[in-house]
């Protein structure tokens, strides 16, 4: 049986080769290099099939350990918080899927997400297990996220993002700058910052860039439009904020108000939107131009 096909909800698996070490079973090497995982759970995921071989086929409790051997395993949260909001599929072709994410849900499994993501419930929806976002988006952050539904062509695709061929708009409600003259280039160095969650702006040679502008003068609040040439993370909210317009409910900048692990208040989401998305079709040549059916009240 195949690995998608043992997948409840169709998601790809997380694959570790097993390293050097003393056990005598894939088992103990399992419960040795992950700690945190109890030695019943590992057992009860093998009674379930949720731990397989290169070939797909299931490892049980007594499989003998060999350095390199390739195991699949799928990550599971018990108990996993829902989040009560949907997403919604914009376009759905051979190669591409273009789908509007709600704030709150995280695009990709990572920590304690793994069915409450947008490519988890995507996956489950369609039934295909090859869909693989092309880019990221922050679990705060609204809006579109492109992904690739057929290997064959996903290369093409992600080639897009990494070699700058995707244009990119945002959009924010953020306090008005009545003082700074738009439009805008944002061009300054990021570094981790404090606490681990955070980015901040550094001396040195610019890594991170954005044009911003303003789309909307609401009184107190202004609507920007942001177009990042560069992505590092969070890149958006900090170069907003060190303009002195931190970005409406923004809980980490300019100063952490929730700790990374905080619950959701979900009556106060971040204003900001992936509002658009344009390229040229690296497989027909044609302009492609997606709009999120969101928006920021």
């Amino acid at each position: 049986m195949s690995v998608s096909a043992r997948s409840p909800s169709n998601m790809r698996p997380s694959t570790l080769h097993l390293p050097q070490g003393p056990w005598a079973t894939v088992l103990d090497c399992l419960c040795a290099h992950f700690p945190a995982i109890a030695r019943e759970v590992w057992l009860e995921r093998m009674a379930r099939g949720r731990v397989l071989d290169a070939a797909g086929a299931p490892i049980g409790p007594a499989q003998a350990y060999q350095v390199g051997l390739r195991v699949h395993y799928f990550r599971e949260v018990p108990l996993e918080t829902p989040i009560p909001f949907v997403e919604s599929v914009l376009h759905v072709d051979e190669h591409l899927l273009v789908a509007d994410k709600p704030h709150f849900l995280p695009v990709m499994p990572a920590g304690e997400y793994v069915e409450q993501t947008l490519q988890a419930r995507l996956a489950k929806r369609l039934g295909n297990a090859d869909l693989v976002p092309l880019h990221r988006i922050d679990r705060h952050t609204a809006g579109l996220v492109l992904f690739s539904t057929n290997p064959a062509s996903r290369g093409l695709y992600q080639a897009l993002f990494r070699e700058r061929r995707m244009d990119k708009r945002y959009e924010a409600l953020a306090p008005a700058l009545p003082e700074v003259q738009f439009p805008l280039l944002r061009a300054t160095r990021f570094a981790p910052g404090e606490p681990f969650f955070r980015m901040q702006e550094v001396p040195g040679p610019p890594n991170t860039e954005t044009r911003i502008e303003v789309a909307e003068q609401c009184g107190e609040l202004w609507r920007y439009a942001l177009f990042p040439v560069t992505g590092k993370k969070h890149q958006l909210r900090v170069h907003l904020a060190a303009l002195g317009a931190p970005i409406c409910n923004d809980p980490f900048y300019p100063v952490v108000s929730d700790t990374a692990d905080a619950p959701d208040d979900y009556s106060k989401p971040l204003k900001l939107l992936a509002h658009s998305l344009g390229f040229i079709d690296p497989l027909t040549g044609e302009a492609r131009h997606f709009q999120s059916q969101l928006s920021l009240s």
